[in-house]
């Protein structure tokens, strides 16, 4: 049971300075563009309907990526894999309806699946931590 715990532990932090980082990494690369020109990725119907230009937009995206990337490495870290699973899935659905960069958005909805296993893992890591306060059961999860 111990060897499970640990990678099950293991896995845990894994998902979290994954989700954490990264998009902490592509939000303030809205900023620099150093990884690609991130406007080539906005659906035009997108570019349209917002009211301001497509940089500015991108910006706005760029913090709140650095929002939810720092939600995930806080104590709150189940809020912000959730967070970041739907945001996954907003832009694999921009991708889509664009009909472009579908490699992309295939790999942002995998991404979704991990961010989600992420906040269920956080979940019952936060169910056995709390137990474990309780008394009521045997860490399994818990361990830092």
């Amino acid at each position: 049971m111990q060897n499970t715990d640990n990678r099950l532990n293991t896995t845990w932090w894994a998902l979290r300075v994954l989700f954490g980082f990264v998009p902490i990494a592509a939000g303030l690369d809205k900023f620099f563009n150093l990884l690609t020109n991130w406007e080539m990725y906005l659906n035009p119907l997108a570019i349209k309907a917002i009211p301001v230009s497509p940089a500015t937009f991108m910006h706005i995206v760029g913090v709140i990526e650095i929002i939810a990337g720092v939600v995930v490495l806080s104590k709150l870290t189940r809020i912000g894999a959730y967070v970041v699973t739907l945001w996954l899935i907003a832009i694999a659905l921009n991708l889509l309806t664009m009909g472009k960069f579908l490699d992309v958005a295939v790999r942002d909805l995998g991404l979704a699946v991990a961010a989600f296993s992420l906040a269920q893992l956080t979940a019952v890591r936060e169910e056995s931590t709390s137990r474990v306060r309780t008394g009521n059961a045997q860490p399994s999860l818990a361990r830092s």
